[in-house]
């Protein structure tokens, strides 16, 4: 089997975002991860000039619905890539007036409203707890926040309120969220941001903002097809920050907290790990069992 080509930075691409504008000699890379498949193969190729991996979240044709996607195989896939950065694109809807569509949302924290399983890689007789309280890595943040710039309609921060979908949210649910003060609603990214903390990877969101939810009194309700022409003004919108972003992202190093997320987060006693476990999970634990 040939070795995996190895990357530091991946995109990871949402609704209307299946290929990436710019990316250059991009090749598909078939990863085999110990929870299955990704939802599609990881495009290695070139943004900027800078070696980037980019995967489409829904799968390339968008087959996948946001409780579909095995978010386990894909960042699994990603850390096998040699990955240390996740820059995620996101479609959202606003949760208050100062939030517009086509406004773009870099994203600071999260709340979950899913229902799903599978949202770790732990269990199976090993017992870890990361720290989320800032699930969003900010030395990330600050690079995407810095290649969107600080013009009209680029907002520093919100609260993504994660639900399950597939379907939109009832009046009642809108209003109610509203009430939380959350800024933007979406159905993905806190599985990703939950994941992608418990592999030591940095995760920051990019959100594109394409209508108002059913809240806004003077606003259609959303739906699929008035979503789609802001979808895809906002991904061109997104395209050129991404190119921005990846030439400007630092080497790893003291600006965040990430790349040790587990160093104190595992409580079982490193014997009693079964040896299946540890031969799994060893691309992400590995280090602190000796394993590496």
């Amino acid at each position: 089997m040939s070795a995996l080509p190895r990357v530091t930075c991946a995109i990871v691409g949402g609704s209307g975002l299946y290929d990436l504008a710019g990316l250059s000699d991009a090749e598909p890379v078939a990863v085999a991860t110990p929870f299955g498949e990704p939802a599609a193969p990881p495009l290695v190729g070139r943004l900027a000039g800078q070696p980037v991996a980019f995967l489409a979240r829904h799968g390339r044709d968008h087959r996948l619905l946001p409780s579909e996607i095995n978010y386990r195989a894909n960042v699994f896939a990603l850390k096998l890539l040699g990955v240390e950065r996740i820059l995620s694109v996101s479609a959202v809807g606003s949760m208050t007036p100062r939030i517009r569509p086509r406004d773009l949302v870099l994203v600071d924290q999260f709340v979950d409203r899913t229902r799903r399983g599978e949202c770790s890689f732990f269990g199976d007789g090993v017992a870890a707890h990361v720290s989320l309280a800032d699930p969003v890595c900010p030395e990330t943040r600050a690079v995407l926040r810095a290649a969107a710039g600080t013009g009209p309609g680029v907002h520093d921060g919100g609260t993504y309120l994660c639900i399950e979908g597939p379907a939109f949210s009832t009046r009642a649910e809108s209003q109610l969220y509203r009430s939380w003060g959350v800024h933007v609603i979406g159905m993905t990214n806190l599985p990703e941001a939950r994941l992608a903390r418990e592999a030591e990877i940095c995760y920051a969101t990019l959100a594109l903002v394409t209508d108002y939810d059913c809240w806004h009194e003077d606003e259609d309700a959303v739906s699929v097809g008035g979503l789609l022409d802001n979808l895809r003004a906002g991904n061109r919108r997104a395209a050129a920050i991404l190119a921005a972003a990846v030439g400007r992202l630092p080497a790893r190093g003291a600006g965040c907290r990430c790349g040790a997320a587990l160093r104190d987060a595992v409580i079982t006693p490193r014997e009693r790990i079964p040896d299946a476990t540890r031969a799994r999970l060893r691309p992400i634990l590995g280090k602190y069992l000796g394993d590496a």
